[in-house]
């Protein structure tokens, strides 16, 4: 158990740093859209290449933040029913989730889109739109994403079994880490508890009542 959770640790880290970098292809896809806007606007001229490459890096960001996703367990659940249920039952939910849904969901794409991304290349195939990208750059992320969101399900499944056999945190629980959004709001919070004016005394309420 302690090799397979230095794996998940490893695995962790991994798509924690990835995460952390994905926001970047947002913003990239953002300045291409605002160049295309400019110079459509500007020079009354424009192209399919820059709005297939904001769908490109939008393709990344999504693709291979999945497994941060994950990580950070921000994936729909069905929290209304698996909060009625004991720790133990959600755990081996989860498990059973991870092993016979998700795994064998990552798999199947990796097949089917391998072999594709390989013809691509290989053809140096190109979008049919005038002024369009190559295509396989775009393809590739899809195994490279559906690889770390299935290798980060094997992670929390190995941190799952830990937990079960009293070797791990509770993996339900909230992580360690704080968002980037909670980093926020109590940074807000701490500035406006700063800058509010201390609450003064009344003399008139502190004096005793005069007979």
């Amino acid at each position: 158990m302690r090799a397979l959770l230095k794996f998940s640790n490893a695995v962790d880290w991994l798509n924690a740093k990835i995460g952390q970098y994905a926001i970047w292809l947002i913003f990239a896809a953002t300045l291409i859209s605002a160049l295309n806007a400019i110079v459509r606007k500007v020079f009354g001229t424009s192209s399919n290449a820059y709005l297939e490459a904001q769908w490109y890096l939008f393709a990344w960001s999504f693709l291979i933040a999945a497994g941060y996703t994950l990580l950070h367990r921000e994936h729909v659940r069905i929290d209304v029913l698996n909060s009625r249920l004991s720790k133990r039952t959600q755990v081996w939910i989860d498990i059973i989730g991870f092993a016979f849904f998700l795994t064998p969901l990552c798999l199947t794409v990796l097949i089917l889109s391998v072999p594709v991304v390989v013809q691509m290349y290989q053809s140096g195939e190109m979008s049919g739109n005038p002024g369009g990208l190559i295509r396989w750059p775009v393809w590739i992320a899809l195994p490279i994403g559906f690889t770390l969101l299935m290798l980060q399900g094997w992670s929390e499944l190995i941190k799952r079994f830990a937990f079960l056999n009293g070797q791990g945190p509770d993996p339900m629980g909230r992580l360690a880490d704080k968002s980037t959004e909670e980093e926020l709001v109590e940074a807000l919070r701490a500035r406006d508890a700063a800058l509010a004016p201390l609450p003064t005394t009344s003399p008139s309420a502190d004096a005793a009542p005069q007979r």
